[in-house]
């Protein structure tokens, strides 16, 4: 097995999880791996700053299980469970979080398609273990055999069987029954952003992974109602391995520099911004705003700290836009808030989750759909992202208590407008380009709230701008410009025919 070139702190932290491993059964230097056996749980936390290699060491451990024959569970199907298997989950807390992984190589999904897996239908079961095991092609009365043939070869390139099954021409409610409740254990989990894990997740995954291993940042922002603690801060200092800075980068990032720099206890918040100012003089990487970009917007969100900013944002972009009070225009941002539908529509709600609509799922709106009531949608990150559901929509305003809803089928799926974020919902979320409204960060200071000992604008800063994957604009004054020209969709990536086929009637029947 090759080893990837590692920093020293990295190259500490990879030996200690191999050992890990090999106590577990599994040895990556000799290539040898033995069946589980019962024993006490291993926890470890691999704990670091922006820039540390936290994803370096999980996308390599992740390939280096796979390379000795750990079998991926992916959590939209699993085969025939093998006595002496051996398994490893890449876990994330949100859907954007596990789609920023797989953009980087690591199949990953959420905890909660772990916790709650899907009971397959017996005869489409049968494609699902034909695309993982290789083995004998299914005949299907009902699906001819080039529908198998764009199943194969979608799995092929993104190793997913609902997708496959999509392509495919069948519906998420055709091939699963239902959810249960995870029975019985797993293998080895490897969790990313653990900085958002909250106590009762922690606790569900340690009773399914007697192999245990967190990535976490300690400067993000803790789950609400945890006083500022993260998971892994309970554990002994022999279970965490910190990972420091790699200075030496092929292409520093101006961006990391200012992430860094609010390590330092001594720094303020006006020294901080004329740090950023210096940057910005530097290095196009880094932007002096004066003004929100509204055409940004409509691509990623504005970043703010306060709920009335977000709601005042969100206003300014679409009155900018011409947006009507009574409508959305194709183009518009949209998150999900939920899923809001009787028990007895659960086939519908299988079919919404199966395709990625779940809640903090980021979406475009793309147009009415046949039904009143029912939106054409882009969901970010999807595999097949393409879909028509029930929408109830609510667009807040400023100064109103209750939201204004343009339109709303009976029920469906929730939406808030999405052209602005606080940062604590933003954690786990990436964007090439990043609007962070200073102001409120500004506001933060002044109100002199800490966190677990640090002050609360530093890791409201921190967390904002690690967001930032190629471009950070600090906006710096409450302002809006104009945007260069009407809202669109031409940005979206649109999915191959054979998967658009299917798209609408998926959900609206």
């Amino acid at each position: 097995m090759s080893l990837p070139t590692l920093s020293l702190d990295q190259a500490e932290a990879w030996d200690a999880l191999t050992l890990l491993l090999q106590e577990a059964g599994i040895d990556l230097t000799t290539e040898e791996v033995m069946p589980p056996t019962e024993g006490k749980g291993r926890v470890m936390a691999v704990i670091g700053k922006a820039g540390s290699g936290k994803t370096l060491l999980l996308a390599e451990l992740t390939r280096a299980l796979r390379d000795v024959g750990v079998d991926i569970v992916s959590g939209d199907y699993e085969g025939k469970k093998h006595k002496d298997r051996r398994t490893v989950a890449v876990l994330a807390p949100t859907n954007k979080a596990a789609f920023v992984l797989r953009m980087r190589g690591v199949p990953a999904t959420t905890i909660h398609r772990i916790l709650y897996t899907p009971v397959y239908d017996p005869e489409y079961e049968r494609i699902a273990e034909w695309l993982v095991t290789g083995g004998e092609r299914p005949k299907i009365a009902d699906l001819a055999e080039e529908a198998l043939d764009r199943a194969k070869a979608f799995y092929e390139i993104h190793a997913s069987i609902p997708g496959a099954l999509a392509a495919a021409g069948l519906r998420g409610s055709d091939f699963i029954q239902g959810w249960k409740r995870r029975e019985d254990p797993l293998d080895i989990g490897l969790i990313d952003e653990s900085s958002m894990l909250d106590e009762r997740q922690f606790d569900d995954l340690r009773e399914i992974f007697p192999v245990l291993v967190l990535f976490g940042d300690p400067a993000q922002l803790a789950p609400v109602g945890q006083s500022g603690e993260m998971v892994f801060d309970r554990l002994a200092n022999k279970q965490k391995l910190i990972l420091n800075r790699i200075h030496r980068q092929a292409d520093d990032s101006p961006i990391l520099d200012l992430a860094h720099a609010l390590a330092d206890p001594q720094l303020d918040f006006a020294s901080f911004e004329r740090m950023i100012q210096d940057a910005a003089r530097r290095d196009p990487r880094v932007v002096w705003a004066e003004r929100v970009e509204s055409d940004l917007m409509a691509r990623s969100p504005v970043l703010v700290w306060r709920n009335a900013t977000r709601v005042r944002l969100i206003s300014a972009f679409r009155s900018a836009y011409g947006a009507p009070a009574d409508a959305l225009l194709p183009g518009e941002p949209l998150i999900c808030d939920g899923l809001e539908l009787p028990l007895k529509h659960r086939k519908k709600r299988i079919d919404l989750e199966a395709r990625g609509l779940i809640k903090g799922a980021q979406v475009i709106y793309l147009g009415p759909g046949r039904k009143p009531g029912f939106s054409r949608l882009h969901v970010i990150g999807a595999e097949d992202p393409r879909l028509s559901a029930a929408s109830i929509v609510k667009i807040e305003m400023p100064d109103i208590e209750e939201p204004f809803i343009p339109f709303a089928a009976k029920m469906g799926a929730a939406f808030l407008h999405g052209a602005a974020v606080t940062i604590h919902k933003a954690q786990g979320s990436q964007w090439p380009d990043v609007q962070i409204f200073g102001p409120d960060i500004s506001a933060a200071a002044w109100s002199n709230r800490t966190e677990a000992g640090i002050p609360l604008w530093k890791r409201l800063a921190y967390v904002a701008i690690t967001r930032a994957q190629e471009r950070l604009l600090w906006v710096v004054k409450p302002r809006l410009a104009r945007p260069s020209g009407p809202l669109s969709i031409d940005h979206l990536d649109v999915p191959a025919p054979a998967l658009a086929l299917e798209s609408e009637s998926a959900t609206e029947e």
